[in-house]
């Protein structure tokens, strides 16, 4: 069940610099779904001094990916059961809440959590595979350190709870090496952005008519940290976290793409949620 691929990056922008010369497949749909909500009491935890921002509310966003070739779910939220609760529960320095489950907001777009024939998540934390151990049928694409993270016997990274990846077993594995082109025609293409965790990554979509946009995972989670380059306390490297900052900042602005921080509330209440969606 488990499939291994490497990509290089040259290899990818040239078949990437080709296709885009001759485009003719039908437009990508990119849907942003509301996946819940984080509050802090502090940012220390985020290499933020809690008088520098006075942001306290994170964006829990998830998003599909609608190819001619297939269909892709990208992050997966908070964990369904939450919703069953209304309002903000946790005790200490942060809360949570979802309003609604990611599988109801499936159901707006006639699909459901069998509905995927991939799935790919930036990274391990919580907030980011809450729907993991619902989804059949699709196949997990992710990269080599996470991978060996997320399935060894101990857990080594700080927020992930592996009772949340447990059906992920269950699913077909393709662990990759670097960058990744889901489609094989340059659009949507996985990016090695470790640091977060072992493996994170973010997702570069290619879309016609909104542009070209990378889908953050936490590679930052306040514009401020952008900004700043601050990197949380938290953060399985340090070191390899300040290179892929630069690494896909330099990608940012080699393919003339937007950059989605997805916590970001400010950014997220601008845009329109599915069934709406980007193309």
């Amino acid at each position: 069940m488990v499939r291994l691929a490497g990509i290089s990056l040259c290899v990818c922008l040239a078949v990437y610099a080709c296709v885009a010369g001759t485009r003719t497949e039908e437009p990508l749909k990119l849907y942003v779904l509301d996946c819940g909500m984080l509050r802090f009491e502090s940012v220390e935890a985020f290499g933020i001094a809690d008088d520098e921002t006075d942001v306290r509310d994170l964006a829990v966003p998830c998003f599909v990916i609608e190819h001619e070739r297939g269909r892709m779910l990208w992050d997966g939220g908070l964990p369904s059961e939450l919703a069953e609760t209304p309002g903000w529960q946790g005790e200490g320095g942060m809360r949570m809440r979802l309003d609604r489950t990611v599988g109801e907001q499936f159901a707006d777009m006639e699909l459901d959590t069998s509905s995927f024939d991939y799935v790919a998540f930036s990274h391990m934390h919580f907030d980011h595979i809450g729907v993991a151990n619902e989804l059949r049928g699709a196949t997990l694409i992710i990269q080599k350190p996470e991978y060996e993270a997320a399935f060894a016997d101990e857990v080594t990274v700080p927020g992930f709870d592996p009772t949340l990846y447990a059906g992920l077993r269950d699913l077909e594995h393709l662990v990759i090496e670097g960058e990744h082109d889901v489609f094989g025609d340059g659009r949507v293409r996985l990016i090695p952005a470790p640091g977060h965790t072992p493996g994170h990554q973010v997702l570069f979509v290619d879309l016609a008519a909104t542009g070209p946009v990378v889908l953050s995972g936490d590679l930052y989670h306040f514009r401020f940290s952008r900004e700043n380059k601050r990197v949380p306390n938290f953060n399985v490297d340090e070191q390899a976290s300040r290179e892929s900052m630069e690494r896909i900042e330099g990608f940012l602005a080699e393919a003339g793409a937007e950059l989605w921080i997805g916590h970001e509330l400010a950014w997220f209440e601008q845009k329109k949620k599915a069934p709406l969606f980007y193309e």
